[in-house]
């Protein structure tokens, strides 16, 4: 590859941090393009033209661009951007990295079978582990937090943890039956997963221990496996917890 693929990202949109990490994982050569989504820089006109769902993450490899973008349904789809037409790709970059030899196959195989596994994972969270999180932490912390929306009451905070500890119930269960989600190795579902259940920490929602012994210990697995990038892509959700958590004392 003649040059670096660009990535548009910001550490507070869960995809862009898990990606992001699964590419400093792979050696993948990139660009870091931040987008400040709290200043609002993916609605600006220089940004629609990389991606014109006005979404983060993003690609730029040459000269056609791969974006992310939330349906109606809250599913991420990857689409391929051409000047005249948007074909749906699939659900990750990653694949489109893994196909383009720039990812690692011991994140995301190439083996059908392998890929299949994570795919699962990836399509199941989308409906049940992404969808509770991302309402919880729209409704707990972004909205409250920009001015949108009050803070909701609490009795309307423990319908929302209800629903998450209903999920994480699932992952517990079903998913956990070896340190990571598709077996003994590391995966981007792994990476992906953790990824929306730490973003609650802004909430001031930690996993129990003792509720979910087994996802508490796969997140220290994931956290200690993908280190240290894990931390920095992690590093405003850790700070901005830590502050709020303090001014509450």
């Amino acid at each position: 590859m003649s040059k670096a693929i660009k990535y548009y990202y910001d550490f507070l949109s869960q995809p862009s941090r898990a990606l992001w990490i699964g590419m400093k994982l792979s050696k993948t050569p990139f660009e870091d393009c931040p987008v400040a989504l709290r200043k609002q820089e993916q609605l600006s006109d220089e940004y629609k033209k990389i991606n014109r769902f006005q979404k983060v993450p993003a690609i730029v490899d040459g000269n056609f661009q791969l974006g992310e973008s939330v349906s109606i349904i809250r599913l991420e789809q990857t689409f391929l951007i051409t000047e005249d037409r948007t074909i749906f790709l699939g659900y990750l970059p990653s694949s489109y990295l893994s196909d383009k030899g720039v990812f690692s196959e011991e994140l995301y195989p190439k083996s059908v079978e392998g890929r299949a596994r994570v795919d699962e994972f990836l399509e199941w969270q989308h409906f049940n582990v992404r969808m509770v999180c991302s309402l919880f932490f729209r409704s707990v912390w972004l909205l409250p937090a920009k001015g949108l929306a009050p803070p909701p009451k609490p009795e309307a905070v423990q319908k929302l943890i209800k629903d998450v500890e209903a999920n994480l119930g699932l992952v517990e269960r079903i998913w956990l039956e070896k340190d990571y989600l598709i077996g003994d190795k590391l995966t981007v579902a792994d990476i992906f997963g953790a990824s929306e259940i730490n973003q609650m920490k802004l909430c001031q929602y930690n996993v129990s221990e003792k509720k979910f012994p087994k996802v508490a210990k796969w997140l220290e697995r994931v956290r200690d496996a993908t280190n240290p990038y894990h931390d920095e892509a992690h590093a405003f959700l850790y700070k901005t917890s830590k502050q709020a958590a303090s001014a509450k004392l």
